[in-house]
């Protein structure tokens, strides 16, 4: 309580303590940690794919796998991974990304990405007739990395935490990107 009381002192002052962006990711690491572990427990019940599977057979793995996912995290909902802390730190390093050197070809890699309208849902399937925006390399390069089977993908000014094993919306971020 009392470092949280000193950090927002610090903060009232103007000053950005580095301890608060470390201790953000950190949480954030642990956050992604637990949910691949989750995952990978689900996983034990769902029937591997082989090498060569049509479309359709990935389709009904990726469909198993989340509503196995879904049952275990029933709760689930939007901030469970992106907390408020977290999520100010990825505003920062967003913003960062934005105004930083390399903002020009974060601006032009958005600009042609093709629009995205989405009502975004904790433990919704992506849809599959909806595109899949890349998210810019620029833009990457000031996010945590991801662990296998996760990854951001930017929808207008959303960031999105998907489960590319299961085709899921593990959580997001609104208005992050502006």
């Amino acid at each position: 309580m009392a470092m949280l009381f000193c950090f927002g002192a610090l903060g009232a002052l103007g000053i950005d303590p580095p301890a608060r962006h470390s201790l953000a990711l950190q949480d954030f690491e642990k956050r992604l940690d637990d949910y691949t572990q989750l995952r990978d427990r689900t996983r034990s019940g769902v029937k591997p794919l082989k090498d060569g599977a049509s479309p359709e057979v990935i389709r009904q793995h990726e469909r198993a796998l989340a509503a196995k996912i879904r049952a275990a995290r029933s709760n689930a909902s939007p901030g469970d991974i992106f907390t408020p802390e977290i999520t100010a730190e990825f505003r920062r390093l967003i913003g960062e990304a934005m105004h930083g050197k390399e903002a020009t070809r974060v601006h032009q890699s958005l600009k042609r990405a093709e629009p995205v309208k989405l009502v975004l849902r904790v433990n919704a399937a992506y849809p599959e007739n909806v595109p899949l925006p890349s998210t810019p390399p620029t833009l990457l390069l000031y996010l945590p990395a991801m662990p296998r089977g996760l990854e951001y993908r930017v929808l207008g000014h959303d960031l999105v935490l998907r489960d590319t094993e299961a085709n899921l919306i593990v959580d997001f971020i609104s208005g992050v990107v502006p």
